[in-house]
């Protein structure tokens, strides 16, 4: 598995990204980051705490850092979801918590089947 090929199982933009980071090492350099970041994790405590304050912020976190990845799939759920909590529409905002969850886990899917087929 190539990173092209990463990006296309992660529903993601290969060609904008490696445009803007201007090179494959600095992609993967901060797509491996993203495995490490908690904004997820943080995003799912908030809401379960019903502290939507909180959880826009993680929310909004996730969405700048799909947009400078060009993952494309989670930056639009994310996107949706900040907007509704930006928007105080809390209950539309916690339905897009399961697309969300499912377009994230793609993302972590991905990485890690690549990660691993580069350790090889």
């Amino acid at each position: 598995m190539n990173l092209r090929e990463c990006y296309m199982k992660l529903d993601g933009n290969y060609d904008e990204v490696v445009q803007r980071l201007q090179n494959e090492y600095i992609v993967e350099k901060f797509m491996f980051k993203f495995l490490k970041d908690k904004s997820f994790n943080f995003l799912k405590i908030s809401i379960q705490n019903e502290n939507y304050k909180d959880a826009h912020r993680y929310v909004h976190t996730i969405k700048g850092i799909c947009q400078n990845l060009s993952f494309s799939k989670l930056y639009e759920s994310s996107y949706q979801m900040t907007n509704e909590f930006k928007n105080n529409n809390y209950k539309k905002a916690l339905d897009l918590m399961p697309q969300l969850s499912k377009d994230y886990y793609q993302i972590i899917d991905a990485i890690n089947e690549y990660q691993m087929f580069k350790e090889k």
